[in-house]
């Protein structure tokens, strides 16, 4: 198992005060590998916790730059950063927050002729997709890869979350099946979403990678959280 620093135990210190995580769930992380699919408003909370929580390697794909209207929810990123390239400015960015991590970005689209390269060598994808037909790209190359895919989806004041492919648990197709159907939605442009919700749909993402990793809690294989937050109402629903 990967030894911790002296510098790590402080850093990571309140982390290793969780009954379920402690140094040996810290080593866990240090050890594992994530790749994170879309550095944008999902991307943005789920790319800076798990460099925060000392995930050991992270890999960054995204193909876009970054606009100004990217920032009303995209946190990892500032004014100074339009026009710059999502992947690599979100890798600078978490080196600069936590330098025991390895951060590599590769500032291209998932695609179902590269998928099966990028995921190589990773434990585990984590879906911050903004459209279908990557989502369900990355669907079929997690299946084959044997890992497991942690979705997250955020639409206006609503968002899902849910975690496929886990030990024999379901996989997004089996959720949504009818992928000509929701494919043509990408046509109609990226919905308006409120700012926080990305953030709020993101952390639980990140609980859900850090709960793979270390063993702790119940993942949410075969189950779906819904959040309205308009009328603030969250539910878990079996799938």
């Amino acid at each position: 198992m990967t030894a911790i620093t002296n510098e790590e135990k402080i850093r990571y210190q309140r982390q290793l005060m969780i009954s379920e995580i402690g140094e040996t769930g810290q080593q866990r992380l240090k050890k594992a590998s994530v790749m994170v699919i879309g550095a944008g408003g999902l991307g943005s909370p789920v790319l800076m916790y798990l460099a925060a929580a000392g995930v050991g390697r992270i890999g960054i794909v995204d193909s876009d730059e970054i606009n100004t209207s990217n920032l009303q929810r995209q946190i990892l990123y500032n004014s100074e950063d339009v026009t710059k390239p999502k992947a690599e400015t979100a890798a600078a960015r978490l080196r600069m927050m936590n330098p025991h991590v390895e951060v590599t970005a590769f500032p291209l689209r998932f695609t179902a002729e590269n998928g099966a390269s990028l995921l190589a060598g990773y434990d585990i994808a984590v879906d911050c997709c903004d459209n279908y037909s990557t989502r369900y790209v990355l669907c079929d190359a997690t299946l084959k890869a044997g890992i497991p895919m942690v979705y997250g989806a955020v639409r206006e004041f609503m968002g899902q979350a849910s975690v496929f492919n886990y030990r024999g648990g379901p996989s997004y197709r089996d959720l949504y099946p009818e992928e000509m159907h929701l494919a043509t939605a990408d046509k109609s442009g990226p919905p308006g979403v409120a700012g926080p919700l990305p953030g709020m749909i993101g952390a639980v993402q990140a609980c859900e990678v850090i709960k793979i990793i270390t063993g702790a809690g119940e993942v949410l294989s075969g189950r779906l959280l819904q959040a309205d937050m308009v009328n603030q109402r969250i539910e878990i629903i079996s799938l």
